[in-house]
């Protein structure tokens, strides 16, 4: 198998159809990086109108400092998809502001904008890779990317979100030629940038957003200054809505903080609706919608100096 190892193949406790197949896809400087796939279950339903449903890369969230790429509670959404007929890849990405110190507040937060978009971009990189690999693995692999959703937590949100940004912009250095994503899915995401607001040259892909309004981690509008920082789910929808792209969705989560970025396995009706309609069927289908549900669960409020506390 081309430039491909097998580190081992688990079957995990509890997740009786999802076999978890590893394999490393990148050697940097610093680290080896490694990817895990997790097949549908057997029997589930691959298909759907006729085509065949994509397979879904998720980025781990962890504010660019920690996280791993199939922690126990994302894994109860994998098997979800897993169930539904979706493949499911998660990846390694290096982390990086894991031990750069960010001020407090604003202030601290403008100094550090360059590690910040460092960080990103890292993430970025370490996603085209992974991409690659599977690429050149495909046959042995049996995923298509030319059928590939990414979806991303937090930080994980903010990669995937910046990696349409790059391909839109012409940035796709270690993708397969003419690559997209045939959608997006971000819980809690931005784009993070020290040369103004992003200024989408095209419409994205389809991309669905799920952002709480009062989230003071990720921003929900924006959050920087003079060109510094970070552009979240509302602006990006406004921008769209200016330009009059269409089939992107948002679900704006009323007085939620960060939480949203661990909803992953509450939304299964809103995922699968943009799953099955935006990228499958591919309807130009814009939802912008407001939530109020006390029922989702909620986990205490976290900042960004929560995060990064001295």
């Amino acid at each position: 198998m081309k430039k491909i190892a097998l580190f081992f193949c688990i079957l995990f406790a509890g997740l009786s159809a999802a076999a978890q197949e590893t394999y490393m896809y990148a050697e940097r400087d610093t680290c080896s990086l490694y990817l895990d796939i997790y097949r549908p279950t057997v029997g589930s339903k691959t298909e759907f109108d006729g085509k065949a449903k994509p397979t879904v890369v998720f980025v781990f969230g962890g504010g660019f400092i920690m996280g791993e790429r199939s922690e126990a509670f994302s894994q109860q959404w994998f098997q979800r998809l897993n169930d539904n007929g979706y493949a499911v890849v998660t990846i390694d990405y290096r982390l990086g502001m894991k031990g750069y110190k960010v001020g407090k507040g604003l202030s601290g937060s403008f100094k550090a904008a360059e590690q910040f978009v460092i960080a990103q971009q890292m993430g970025v990189e370490d996603l085209f890779s992974a991409i690659s690999f599977l690429n050149e693995n495909s046959d042995e692999l049996g995923i298509d990317v030319n059928n590939l959703v990414v979806a991303g937590s937090s930080a994980g949100a903010i990669i995937a979100q910046a990696a349409e940004y790059d391909i839109l912009c012409g940035r796709t250095e270690g993708l397969p030629e003419g690559f997209q994503f045939k959608g997006v899915m971000s819980f809690a995401g931005a784009v993070i940038s020290i040369k103004g607001a992003p200024e989408y040259p095209s419409a994205p892909c389809p991309v669905l957003m799920l952002h709480g309004t009062a989230d003071q981690a990720v921003a929900y509008t924006k959050y920087g200054a003079v060109g510094r920082g970070i552009w979240g789910s509302d602006f990006l929808a406004t921008q769209w809505s200016k330009k009059h792209y269409t089939g992107w969705c948002i679900y704006r989560f009323k007085d939620r903080t960060h939480d949203v970025a661990g909803y992953m396995n509450y939304l299964w009706d809103i995922e699968q609706a943009f799953l099955e309609k935006n990228v499958i069927q591919g309807a130009a289908r814009t939802v912008d919608a407001m939530v109020d549900d006390p029922s989702l669960p909620t986990w205490g409020t976290v900042t960004l100096d929560s995060i990064y506390k001295q």
